[in-house]
């Protein structure tokens, strides 16, 4: 608004009807004086107190770090280990033979080489595949072709042809990945399919694998499968009850849940901390950008899952943390140059428009309409020049009828 004064003003001044100069003019006011009060009515969870800042969220590699290795891979999970990542998140299917491997969709068609390996069946969902099927499959040579974060190029030769290596990883070899680095796990559980041997049998399947085939503690696994949860809950009470659906505290105590597993659009600060009261934390996913973690912070959130673990581990503090103080006075400043550059530019095109006229003629206008202009002394010589001269052409063809006094010839 403060840029559009410019030909705001302009038109003002050059307009002849007083009712269009008052429409733009209160038009213009009005949403100026509107946007100068907005600040009055807007929130920010990071304008805070000084001294009332929590820590900061603890960070969970999205299927490890996709951003650096391809997803859902050891070398992914390596990565995000390495580079300071608290927790592990990823996404278990349970192959026909009864191993659960690690694998986000429904089929194996965007992250492996099905199309070459099992060019007929690159539509057949993962869990149809056997584990020895599984293992004749590249889990990373689509992260180069691709690039899906346009981050390959950062890899040097050793980590490109590591890349090219990986293979689909079982959720054993994961559970032990962060049971050696003592990290957190979290995990979706995809039910097989109509037809599959463990069909019914999946959840315990899974907890066989963690309490029998892995070296993880119980207490490391958010668990976050919604189904059977009570016989679980009953199976093994270490594991610690992550629910991914928004409900009560007294739903969500019932079912011995202490964390959240939510999209960030679902949760406001109040209701961060009202679950906390009652010390049931929250995660947020997919959170990747500084600003949005910026307002995790500040809001009080736990964790975040995120695929820039890299980006995120830097930040020392919130981005546009300030006190309300220093908010006001932000604002305020703001407010007073706008309304001062403003005015400049409405009693620059005001004098501009009366101090510099476009002669027609005889008469002082500029490009709409006539203009009333301060005298100088050549402006009056050249106006009395102007009406001699018309005033001689005037008078020539009225001469016949004057007197005149001729010399009589000399005698």
């Amino acid at each position: 608004m403060t840029l559009l004064s410019w030909p705001i003003a302009l038109h003002f001044f050059r307009m002849n009807k007083r009712v269009r100069q008052v429409a733009i003019l209160s038009w213009y006011l009005a949403v100026l004086f509107a946007l100068y009060l907005v600040p009055l009515g807007m929130y920010s969870p990071c304008i805070k107190e000084e001294g009332t800042l929590g820590p900061a969220p603890t960070l969970i590699g999205h299927r490890g770090a996709p951003m650096l290795a391809p997803e859902n891979t050891q070398m992914s999970f390596e990565k995000a280990v390495e580079v300071g990542g608290q927790g592990l998140e990823t996404d278990v299917t349970i192959s026909y033979d009864g191993v659960p491997f690690l694998m986000h969709d429904g089929t194996l068609r965007r992250t492996t080489n099905v199309h070459e390996v099992f060019p007929n069946r690159t539509d057949d969902p993962a869990a149809m595949f056997t584990w020895a099927e599984l293992e004749m499959l590249s889990a990373g040579s689509w992260f180069l072709r691709r690039d899906p974060f346009s981050t390959a190029s950062s890899l040097d030769l050793d980590e490109r042809v590591q890349v090219q290596n990986q293979t689909v990883p079982t959720l054993k070899e994961f559970l032990n990945l962060a049971a050696q680095h003592e990290r957190l796990v979290i995990f979706d559980l995809r039910r097989p399919p109509r037809g599959h041997p463990y069909r019914d049998t999946w959840i315990t399947r899974t907890l066989e694998v963690i309490h029998n085939e892995s070296f993880i503690n119980s207490s490391q696994v958010l668990w976050l499968p919604a189904d059977q949860r009570s016989v679980v809950q009953e199976l093994d009470p270490e594991l610690q009850q992550t629910s991914g659906d928004r409900a009560s505290i007294e739903e969500l105590q019932e079912e011995h849940i202490v964390r959240l597993n939510l999209h960030y659009s679902y949760m406001s600060q109040d209701q961060i901390r009202k679950y906390a009261s009652v010390n049931i934390s929250t995660n947020l996913y997919v959170i990747s950008q500084p600003w949005l973690y910026s307002l995790a912070w500040c809001a009080g959130v736990h964790s975040v899952t995120t695929n820039a673990l890299h980006i995120l581990k830097k930040l020392q503090r919130p981005l546009f943390l300030m006190t309300p103080d220093e908010y006001s006075l932000m604002w305020i400043l703001t407010d007073i140059v706008s309304a001062f550059f403003i005015t400049a530019v409405f009693i620059f095109h005001w004098w501009r428009e009366r101090g510099l006229p476009f002669w027609s003629g005889s008469r002082q206008v500029n490009e709409n309409g006539p203009y009333s202009k301060f005298r100088t002394e050549l402006s009056d010589v050249w106006s009395i020049s102007s009406i001699s001269v018309r005033g001689e052409a005037q008078s020539s063809p009225l001469t016949p009828y004057l007197p005149t006094i001729s010399e009589e010839p000399p005698i």
